[in-house]
């Protein structure tokens, strides 16, 4: 995983989580960067840092989200 700024994500075509709501809570957007690269951000930011996941990084991470490993 690496931390960027958006500024060299430019080309992203950035979507919010359907796990976001207008209630100013956990605000996520998403990219799908190509080879299974994912870029994530928090969407109320977005001039802000992304969360830059190699494919088995990112897989990894949804994993132990589903299965209670991590919590929010």
């Amino acid at each position: 995983m690496r931390t960027r700024g958006t500024g060299s994500l430019g080309h992203a075509e950035w979507f919010t989580s359907s796990h976001s709501n207008d209630q100013g809570g956990a605000c996520v957007a998403g990219a799908r960067l190509g080879g299974g690269v994912m870029a994530v951000r928090d969407s109320k930011d977005p001039a802000g840092p992304a969360f830059v996941f190699r494919a088995p990084a990112w897989r990894g991470f949804v994993a132990a989200m589903k299965t209670g490993e991590l919590t929010p």
